[in-house]
């Protein structure tokens, strides 16, 4: 038996995970889907003060206050940000790190900073035309696959519905926030990448010669396992995940 922490990104809550963990339960697993501030059913608590450091603080607390050792922490997508930041902060109480179609940033790059430039235009126009400044609502289809390059692959109709009926803005501090990191211990942690948009070679040839951010993926602390289909896979292959995941435990 293995505890998970599964963090969910943007515009998410934790009940995104409801079907991934309703079969890591059923394999035994403690499982522990998080809502991050100002999202879900804490959308109540959404103020323009939330930022990445809130993020970070939501899983470091309920990790110490459940007590959990020996924690396989998995981040989907925005998650991968906030994940790396709980590593450093706790890597003690953590066994595993699973980037969910989503990657590590290296100290002092925000998320915003892994996008290209037209789609990091496009998320500040939108957020201060729509946003109060301080929002970004959930893009379009078209948006999320032509300006934002998230794939679709996988999402029907009734996943698209269930996204549409249940996200909600995502505050817009934990994207521009830098990541700090200081504890060099997190580095000892092993990590999964799971790949479902891109494929390995793609994903190798971009820390080969992609963006600085890139190279968080490279070392030997790192392994890959290709899942092929969007970027929302907890939708999309949902049995697969949990299936991945269950295996992590094995032996």
């Amino acid at each position: 038996m293995a505890t998970f922490v599964l963090v969910p990104g943007f515009w998410l809550g934790g009940w995104c995970w409801q079907r991934v963990a309703r079969q890591l339960r059923y394999g035994g697993h403690d499982v522990y889907p998080v809502t991050l501030t100002g999202l879900g059913e804490r959308v109540h608590l959404a103020t323009p003060q939330v930022d990445l450091e809130t993020h970070i603080t939501d899983v470091v607390n309920l990790i110490k206050f459940e007590d959990l050792r020996d924690v396989i922490l998995v981040g989907h997508s925005g998650g991968g940000v906030v994940i790396t930041g709980v590593a450093d902060r706790i890597p003690n109480r953590l066994s595993q790190l699973v980037y969910l179609d989503s990657s590590p940033v290296p100290d002092g790059f925000a998320q915003i900073d892994t996008n290209t430039p037209k789609a990091r235009a496009f998320v500040e126009r939108v957020v201060a035309e729509r946003g109060d400044g301080w929002r970004w609502p959930l893009p379009s289809w078209d948006e999320l696959e032509n300006v934002i390059g998230a794939s679709l692959a996988g999402l029907g109709d009734k996943e698209r519905t269930l996204m549409q009926a249940r996200a909600v803005a995502q505050p817009f501090g934990i994207i521009r926030q830098p990541l700090r990191l200081k504890n060099p211990a997190r580095e000892k942690l092993p990590r999964l990448g799971v790949l479902c948009s891109l494929s390995l070679s793609e994903v190798q040839e971009m820390i080969a010669s992609g963006p600085p951010w890139a190279r968080e993926l490279s070392g030997p602390q790192w392994r890959f396992f290709e899942l092929p289909t969007g970027h929302w896979p907890m939708f999309s292959r949902p049995d697969d995940v949990a299936r991945l995941l269950d295996k992590l435990t094995a032996g």
